[in-house]
């Protein structure tokens, strides 16, 4: 997805507040219209957008004996993602975003947050609270540690995106920033900086990022991904 396409989606899209609400009352269905609800005894569990909730809410005030409002965003121009056909793992606290392309059996940890355009390939682990901006590619049988930022590139809509390729192991707490691209089977140590292209096959480590040395049998040992994890039996 390119950036103008991006921005184009953004702009475009109709603003929501969505809400639930759980109201208590001398209420009837026909005071509810049209709106989204589940009716329990003596009380409504209710769906919608607060610009329309909010009047209803104020228009019945003397009827409402009871509520509570749940909302967990304001003017949001792009949903979350759906879930449910995703082959994969995802576990709670994950924040994805709609228009994320996620490959057969990745692994999504606690506290991910993945924005707009991002694409994660097959059998890649994304460890907890890792940042992945916008449109950032990233290959096969990656593993992205704990507290990693991948940077992303919406703006400037001329920025290049971060590109990772397949099988890399990028350690905790790296930054990989605007336009880099990590070669196939590079390993970035725990809290690099990497500020420019990274060759495929070697170690980089350090702030800025440098290369120490080439990955060999010792280092692939210690960086293997572990297939069990990416089962879904």
């Amino acid at each position: 997805m390119d950036t103008e396409t991006i921005i184009r989606t953004i702009a475009e899209s109709p603003r929501r507040t969505p809400v639930e609400v759980y109201v208590k009352g001398d209420l009837g269905e026909k005071e509810l219209g049209d709106m989204e609800y589940y009716q329990g005894v003596n009380y409504f569990h209710i769906f919608g957008d607060w610009k329309d909730i909010e009047p209803w809410l104020e228009k019945n005030k003397d009827k409402i004996t009871s509520k509570r409002i749940l909302s967990d965003r304001k003017n949001s121009a792009i949903p979350l993602k759906n879930l449910l056909h995703c082959h994969a793992r995802i576990e709670p606290g994950a924040f994805i975003r709609d228009m994320v392309e996620i490959g057969d059996r990745v692994v999504i940890m606690m506290g991910a947050v993945i924005n707009i355009g991002v694409v994660i390939g097959a059998e890649t682990m994304i460890d907890m609270n890792v940042v992945i901006g916008g449109r950032a590619q990233i290959g096969r049988q990656c593993h992205i540690g704990a507290g990693s930022v991948i940077a992303g590139v919406i703006e400037p809509a001329s920025a290049q995106p971060v590109i990772i390729e397949d099988e890399v192991m990028i350690g905790a707490n790296a930054v990989i920033l605007e336009g880099v691209r990590v070669g196939k089977g590079a390993v970035v140590a725990a809290g690099a900086i990497v500020v420019r292209d990274v060759p495929p096959g070697v170690v980089v480590a350090g702030t800025p990022a440098k290369e120490i040395k080439k990955v060999d049998a010792n280092t692939q040992s210690k960086t293997a991904i572990q297939s069990a994890l990416r089962s879904l039996e």
